[in-house]
């Protein structure tokens, strides 16, 4: 079966083949100069500087060209990046990088093909659609939205425009592939019938209410905070150096959902995998009277997903059958009965690919859909969002999974939007 055929095949969720550069319709796995996909990255903090660490020793990939606010951080983002080229890549196939602090000076580089989101989440919505709008396929770090809007508009930006998006949730292709393992388990009835999936990651974001601080020289701090509202700077917002840390942004509503959905988006994923509901979501959520904790979202077939947290002495995600338990964390991967993993031989097989970026790379070539298409991104980060408005509102929700409204409620159907500033959401 043709690349193109197995595309309109599997490709349900986007409506017509995609329309690629000649270049890239290449044989799979073909690393010639002129078959590696230009990569631009928006946002190489933390994150997106350990993306680029792994692109530039992709034969299949090129970095070039990025976008970042912080001086600091330019210098040393171009320094990792040309050094790396200018020892190990042929002077005619690299034509250098282009450093900019507006994203959008990368989209009007006719020959980029790619772009790679690593900003924090409040600026992942706008810089989504505008890629896909421009032809560009994208990768984007999970969760892929602040609100429940966002990413339905950027999943259909990505479906309108045909191109290829992977979620940074690279549990579906990384860690040994115990996660694709269990969700294959899951799927074949190793444990009888799914009746309860637990995640347990932290809780819900709080407002931000941190001190103002001066900007440091080299920070463009009104780009940093973008459609988010305006307020003073903060260092545990947007660092002023080179840092090896995750920065605190994450505990914020203005910029995330908290570490609910920070890690939440990992490992509701795999619930939502494991289901086989990457396009679908739960139609109750039930929250508790107060806490943090134990809110449930109930789905058309009965099965629940609770959310616990860090406090339960259980992470990651639990998964409970009429025969059997498996829980499974970056760490700890194990099952009752105890032999469960080791002897039970699944009926269901997901593919491996060599890794999360190479899935993406892949799936560019082929017009495949990757393992962690838009569609699935956005219904994990769905599910971190109806959680938070649940812990909000606290009181039983009635939620419709294909239109993504809540049924006769004016109240929370507020809460799946939010404002921006219109200077930086210009979609």
């Amino acid at each position: 079966m043709s690349n193109r055929r197995k595309f309109l095949k599997q490709a349900a969720l986007v409506s017509s083949p995609l329309i690629l550069p000649s270049h890239i319709w290449a044989a799979k796995g073909d690393t010639s100069p002129n078959n590696r996909i230009n990569v631009a990255i928006i946002g190489p903090g933390k994150m997106g500087r350990g993306h680029a660490h792994k692109l530039i020793r992709n034969p299949r990939a090129q970095i070039t060209g990025f976008a970042e606010i912080a001086e600091v951080r330019t210098k040393h983002t171009k320094d990792l990046i040309e050094k790396h080229y200018s020892r190990n890549t042929p002077s005619d196939t690299w034509k250098g990088l282009t450093i900019t602090k507006n994203y959008l000076e990368l989209l009007e580089d006719k020959s980029l093909d790619a772009v790679l989101i690593a900003t924090p989440d409040h600026w992942h919505g706008e810089p989504t659609i505008r890629a896909a709008r421009a032809k560009k396929h994208v990768y984007c770090e999970k969760p892929i939205s602040l609100t429940i809007r966002e990413g339905r508009a950027m999943a259909e930006a990505v479906k309108e425009n045909q191109v290829v998006f992977q979620t940074g949730s690279q549990q579906r292709t990384e860690y040994g592939g115990k996660f694709r393992r269990t969700v294959e388990m899951v799927r074949s009835g190793a444990i009888g019938e799914l009746k309860k999936v637990r995640v347990c990651v932290g809780g819900p974001p709080v407002p931000c209410d941190l001190p103002t601080e001066p900007v440091p020289e080299g920070i463009d701090w009104d780009t940093w905070l973008g459609p988010a509202p305006v307020r003073g700077f903060n260092k545990i917002l947007c660092p002023d150096d080179v840092h090896n840390h995750f920065p605190a942004w994450r505990r914020y509503r203005e910029y995330c959902n908290g570490m609910l959905a920070d890690m939440g988006a990992h490992h509701f994923d795999i619930g939502q995998w494991a289901m086989d509901a990457d396009s679908t979501g739960p139609v109750k959520i039930i929250p508790p009277k107060e806490g943090t904790r134990d809110l449930k979202m109930i789905y058309a077939n009965g099965v629940e997903v609770i959310h616990g947290n860090t406090s339960d002495w259980r992470g990651g995600t639990i998964f409970y059958g009429t025969e059997g338990t498996i829980w499974v964390d970056r760490g700890p991967w194990k099952s009752d009965p105890e032999n469960l993993i080791k002897d039970y031989k699944a009926s269901v097989s997901l593919r491996q690919p060599k890794n999360h970026h190479d899935d993406w790379l892949d799936c560019i070539h082929s017009g495949e859909l990757p393992l962690a298409h838009v569609e699935a991104g956005h219904r994990t980060a769905s599910l971190c969002q109806l959680s938070n408005i649940g812990y909000e509102l606290r009181r039983e929700l009635t939620w419709d999974p294909k239109k993504e409204v809540f049924v006769g409620d004016k109240e929370a159907n507020k809460l799946t939007d939010r404002k921006r500033r219109k200077k930086w959401y210009r979609v």
